[in-house]
């Protein structure tokens, strides 16, 4: 019930109150987003955390003026590698046979697998792919944060190229894909706090096929 109840809890923060987030738990909230789920295990994304309030302002008038962009005590980025690459593939390869110790046959098979489909697919598709994958791992600080008893805003509205453009993302082949505001609601500019959630029922939302 604990992680319902936290679930019910959090809600997208429409004003923070810029009181800074104690270490501890931002690192919790990254380590969650670190140990997410990535297809084939390539994690093909990073997070930038921001911190600086003069980027946090160039970042806030290409994202709707949003408050929550300057107000929070972290903006996460999270940037998608912009396209797949032998080198980039090889090196998570490398990286998960130095941490298991041991290779067999399947494995290296699925690393050539890889390495001959993905860099002949093109920049724009494999950028899509990586994306989904920054939004699956993205889930896992938002929900981490909930347990720690702090709030987090979704967003997506934002100018991708002059965020990128700001943080120098595409010399370093990424494309931001989605930000994440970190830091403590403000109750009394906040017009969502007090409404109800709304979602579905879960009759509406799921269909069984037996």
């Amino acid at each position: 019930m604990e992680s319902l109840e936290r679930l019910q809890w959090r809600y997208a923060a429409k004003a923070m109150r810029g009181e800074k987030v104690p270490q501890d738990k931002m690192d919790r909230v990254i380590e969650a987003a670190r140990r997410a789920e990535t297809s084939s295990g390539l994690q093909v994304f990073e997070i930038y955390g921001v911190t600086n309030q003069e980027v946090k302002e160039k970042i806030k008038h290409v994202a709707w003026n949003q408050s929550t962009v300057t107000d929070c005590s972290h903006l996460l980025v999270f940037a998608a590698w912009d396209t797949y690459s032998e080198d980039r593939i090889n090196s998570m390869f490398d990286l998960t046979n130095e941490i298991r110790g041991f290779k067999n046959e399947g494995w290296v098979n699925y690393r050539q697998q890889l390495i001959s489909s993905y860099p002949q697919i093109g920049g724009e598709e494999n950028f899509n792919h990586a994306a989904k994958q920054a939004y699956i791992a993205f889930t896992h600080p938002l929900t981490a944060a909930a347990f720690e008893e702090v709030d987090t805003t979704l967003m997506e509205s934002f100018d991708t190229d002059t965020v990128d453009e700001i943080l120098g993302l595409r010399e370093k082949g990424r494309r931001s894909t989605v930000l994440l505001p970190i830091g403590y609601r403000k109750p009394t500019e906040d017009w969502l706090v007090n409404l109800d959630k709304v979602r579905k029922s879960t009759k509406k939302l799921v269909a069984v096929v037996a």
